[in-house]
């Protein structure tokens, strides 16, 4: 007798055929766990997030024409700043008129924000360093968005900008 030949040999080399009811439970199969795993990152990130950009977005549209209002001002004023980090952790903010000339005697105050997240934010306190100078201690670690307000007894200028750090 071959080995071809053999009942047992042959028995246990016999296959079932794939049925149309074999791929559908498997196509079905897939798509519960794609939408099963779906839905749970659509929970997650709902709980993490609502999608508010702000606390009281119904007020902060009505306060839009003031916030216009303040854009036109500071305009006028002309006044200009750059934004520069430091070593050792600091900021510095220059300060300048229309003209060019540095803007000393101002209180200058400002806040860092993590750009998506409300975590880990520091209020900075600027301390004049002269010449329009403003330099504040600060924690730079990856993306910060500044907002800085300078005032002075009748006149207030704010400004925002981006900060981007390596994180070390």
């Amino acid at each position: 007798m071959t080995a071809a030949s053999s009942p047992e040999i042959a028995q246990s080399k016999a296959v079932k055929p794939i049925t149309g009811w074999h791929v559908l439970i498997a196509v079905v199969a897939f798509f519960a766990v794609v939408i099963g795993v779906d839905t749970l990152f659509m929970i997650k990130a709902y709980g993490t997030f609502s999608g508010e950009v702000a606390s009281n977005p119904y007020e902060a549209g009505l306060a839009f024409n003031k916030t216009l209002a303040q854009r036109q001002r500071e305009a006028a004023l002309g006044w200009a700043a750059s934004v520069e980090k430091a070593d050792g952790g600091t900021v510095v903010v220059h300060l300048v008129d229309k003209t060019g000339a540095p803007l000393d005697r101002l209180s200058v105050t400002g806040v860092l924000e993590r750009p998506a997240t409300e975590t880990g934010r520091q209020t900075l306190d600027f301390k004049p360093l002269g010449d329009g100078r403003y330099q504040a201690r600060a924690r730079l670690d990856g993306a910060w968005d500044l907002r800085a307000t300078a005032r002075n007894s009748r006149d207030v200028f704010e400004l925002e900008t981006r900060l981007l750090e390596p994180a070390k």
